[in-house]
């Protein structure tokens, strides 16, 4: 049988960049086939070859044993390739029918048209168990939900072979589940599906075979079931990596933070937070357990001067904080970085970066005061020497202070971020979801990264859904559920059954 996609000799420069470098590799007709490497390996960028959005500079890419010419996405979805990304490409403000005719409206008699298209959804929602009310809006959908979305108008437009990038980043364990069981379905229907994840259990649990790039190139291609997640570590990031990283015993300091009956209400007066408490000690992680969406983004917000709690009071290093007499938050994130608060926003590219500008001024973003000479002007010398050495020491790659930083991937974005926050020398770090949609390699560097802080006593605030990470790095957990705080453990009690319970809210410790 011919593979369903072949690579031949695939090779892509930007500028100086070499994002591939004559790729090799087929993937087989009707299975679940992985693609993994570090954060610029250059995934996303063959994937986006295949897609048809950008256009190899050499080498062939064969569907179904014929040579395409892929030029547009157009051209890819009249092949039957269809793309999930990361990001939902989704207007939130219309429903889920209307996200699927975009682009497809077929002319002006709309009426007609949309009753057609709603009957073929509900069907292929039947069959293939997405769970998506095609007149639901986008705002009103669950993350899971949008994601069954991006799938859903993937399959109306007839992909039979359907690329998902980091398809779980932002997903709960059992919207991952829900998400592998449709791909199993998928695949039994004979469909191809390429995943790109940097999770290695997911891979294990649902592919057949993975192909391992590193620095563009493909460093080696093997069957799942012969192989294991540490050997896939290995190939992808060069070296062994460490399971257990080095940290100073637990030997807290005074309160740095001190949270009491903190409330807030939406315009609605709706509950996002009732009644959170807590303290956080210099030298201390206390890692957020929860689902996405119980009041972790909130709280996070709050403290970093991004919005204003409803009620309650918040003191850092014994001072209450200026909430009180505000309209609004304007201002209030650079008083509290002043402070010494330092945040690693949960969105980077909504909230950490501006994506049009260089990763240099990206480095200074909010401490561009930090950077002036006498004079009271930027010192470009300095700040360009400063955005070098953090980049070194940080590796980021590639090693480039005027690349635009929305050309670096997620994971380098990422670690710019965290560059930024670590080099202001905070008291207290806020992090949310450190390494979402990163590599393992780039993981193991962000979490020594941040046990190192805390080692020198910081104290560091984080939130994560993913409770590998929670033990990982945490001191004392706090779970959430539903806008309130469920359960305060110390790491020596971590037990993930009885964590899951308190995320559910189903009682409280």
């Amino acid at each position: 049988m011919q593979p369903a996609v072949e690579f031949r000799n695939i090779s892509k420069a930007f500028g100086a960049v070499q994002a591939n470098a004559d790729v090799s590799f087929s993937i087989a007709k009707g299975s679940i086939h992985g693609v993994i490497g570090e954060n610029g390996a250059g995934k996303s960028t063959l994937m986006s070859i295949l897609y048809g959005y950008y256009n190899a500079d050499s080498g062939q890419v064969l569907i179904d044993g014929q040579a395409q010419d892929i030029r547009s996405s157009f051209e890819a979805i009249a092949l039957g390739i269809g793309m999930v990304h990361q990001h939902f490409m989704l207007v939130e403000n219309m429903t889920v029918l209307d996200n699927v005719m975009l682009g497809n409206e077929g002319g002006f008699k709309l009426a007609a048209k949309r009753g057609a298209v709603e009957a073929k959804l509900r069907e292929i929602c039947d069959r293939y168990r997405l769970d998506v009310d095609p007149l639901a809006t986008i705002h009103d959908l669950s993350v899971g939900a949008q994601q069954r979305v991006e799938i859903l108008k993937q399959i109306y437009r007839s992909a039979n072979i359907l690329i998902l990038d980091e398809p779980t980043a932002v997903l709960t364990a059992q919207e991952t589940a829900s998400l592998f069981e449709i791909l199993r379905l998928f695949k039994e229907q004979g469909k191809t599906i390429i995943l790109i994840t940097h999770k290695l259990q997911e891979i294990m649990d649902i592919t057949d075979e993975v192909t391992v790039m590193r620095a563009g190139r493909v460093v080696g291609a093997v069957k799942t079931a012969e192989t294991s997640k540490e050997q896939l570590a290995n190939m992808m990031v060069g070296r062994p990596i460490q399971s257990e990283l080095p940290r100073a015993p637990f030997n807290p300091g005074a309160d740095v933070l001190k949270v009491s009956k903190v409330q807030l209400k939406d315009a609605n007066g709706v509950a996002l937070l009732s009644d959170i408490d807590f303290t956080l000690r210099a030298g201390e992680v206390v890692a957020i357990a929860g689902v996405s969406g119980n009041g972790q983004s909130e709280l996070l917000e709050i403290l970093s001067g991004m919005r204003l709690p409803t009620a309650g009071r918040v003191e850092f290093l014994g001072k209450e904080l200026p909430y009180a007499g505000r309209a609004n938050a304007d201002g209030l994130p650079a008083t509290f970085r002043e402070l010494g608060i330092g945040h690693v926003p949960e969105d980077r590219l909504r909230d950490g970066v501006i994506k049009d500008f260089s990763v240099m001024h990206n480095t200074v973003f909010g401490y561009q005061d930090h950077v002036k000479n006498r004079w009271g002007l930027f010192d470009f010398k300095k700040i360009a020497q400063r955005c070098s050495s953090l980049m070194q020491a940080f590796d980021v790659r590639p090693n480039n202070p005027d690349l635009r930083i929305g050309l670096l991937s997620g994971g380098n974005q990422q670690k710019v971020v965290i560059a930024r926050e670590v080099a202001a020398r905070p008291k207290m770090m806020l992090v949310g979801q450190p390494t979402r949609g990163v590599d393992i390699g780039t993981i193991e560097s962000i979490h020594t990264q941040l046990l190192r802080l805390r080692d020198e006593g910081v104290a560091i605030l984080l939130s994560s859904v993913e409770l590998e990470e929670v033990r990982a790095l945490a001191d004392r957990i706090l779970v959430m559920s539903g806008g309130r705080i469920t359960g305060i453990l110390p790491i020596d009690e971590f037990d993930t059954t009885r964590i899951g319970l308190l995320m559910g809210g189903m009682h409280k410790s």
